[in-house]
């Protein structure tokens, strides 16, 4: 499975789980209600699928570019970290606004769920690839333009 459909095939199962985890999460880290903290995990959803796209367009266009194919350690460890660390910037004062608390507390809860979500993606992309295969831009075939 290759392209647009490999993307949106990983983004629902990917974002499935998280807004599971990140409701919950978001709840025991605040005084917020299961369904506040899952509506703040949608939205959350809903600006990480977009960073996911963009993240990871770019992340596959760097890839196809490189000497060394295939996602060793060291790959899926900085993509995990870059994905995760562009989404801090994003989500800190969506959450410091919908929890009402201050942007310290905010980066405090978020990094607590960083912590989950950066062993989450190493173990969601290695367990999407062995199940999908891997993209062309990691078996070195062409890319469309």
């Amino acid at each position: 499975m290759q392209g647009l459909q490999r993307r949106i095939v990983y983004i629902s199962l990917y974002e499935g789980i998280a807004i599971v985890a990140a409701s919950a999460g978001l709840a025991l880290m605040s005084d917020a209600g299961l369904g506040h903290s899952g509506l703040l995990a949608v939205g959350a959803s809903v600006i990480a699928v977009i960073w996911n796209l963009t993240f990871n367009a770019l992340f596959e266009r760097w890839e196809s570019r490189q000497a060394v194919r295939g996602r060793s350690l060291k790959r899926r460890i900085a993509h995990a970290i870059g994905f995760e660390g562009g989404l801090i910037a994003f989500l800190v004062p969506m959450l410091a606004w919908g929890l009402g608390v201050s942007l310290w507390q905010a980066l405090v809860m978020d990094l607590g769920l960083v912590v989950f979500f950066l062993v989450y993606t190493f173990v969601f992309n290695w367990a999407f690839d062995r199940v999908f295969g891997l993209p062309a831009s990691a078996m070195g075939e062409a890319q469309p333009a």
